[in-house]
């Protein structure tokens, strides 16, 4: 089902104003990454943060006009992100794979997911690995994409 433009950014509006806590149709900026989710975005940190950066001061106040590019930006990114494909994720993961099994060490994996790029808490990679690695400490890196990317 597909709905107008204008349908679409009046209930993008509807979110936005549920976020208005002083009823001055501005969100704080501080806000604008869980809009975004509110309305199914799943941006990164640093993407925020690059969609924010001309507002310095935390406690800036925005109207919609003002959210609408951020969203229309991070929305292009997540598009962009969606087409990356379990095999390039396998691929980027083999690199760790010393001996070419398909495996890769649960440490290893636990140290990547907390150190690099968007780091993840302990207790996300403990949900992520759950019932991942074998008896020898190790996660099929194939298995472990697709169930994440399908998750």
């Amino acid at each position: 089902m597909s709905s107008s433009i204008e349908e679409t950014l009046s209930e993008c509006r509807e979110v936005f104003c549920y976020f208005d806590s002083k009823g001055d149709d501005r969100i704080q900026v501080t806000q604008v990454g869980d809009v975004l989710r509110a309305l199914g975005q799943n941006p990164t940190d640093m993407e925020i943060q690059k969609c924010c950066a001309q507002w310095t001061d935390p406690d800036t106040r925005i109207t919609f006009e003002d959210f609408v590019p951020i969203l229309q930006s991070v929305n292009k990114n997540r598009d962009f992100g969606e087409k990356h494909s379990v095999d390039e994720f396998v691929e980027g993961l083999s690199h760790f794979d010393k001996e070419g099994s398909g495996l890769i060490n649960v440490a290893e994996l636990r140290h990547l997911l907390t150190t690099l790029g968007e780091r993840l808490s302990d207790e996300e990679v403990d949900a992520l690995l759950a019932g991942h690695n074998d008896a020898h400490g190790n996660v099929n890196i194939a298995d472990f994409v697709r169930t994440v990317m399908h998750a």
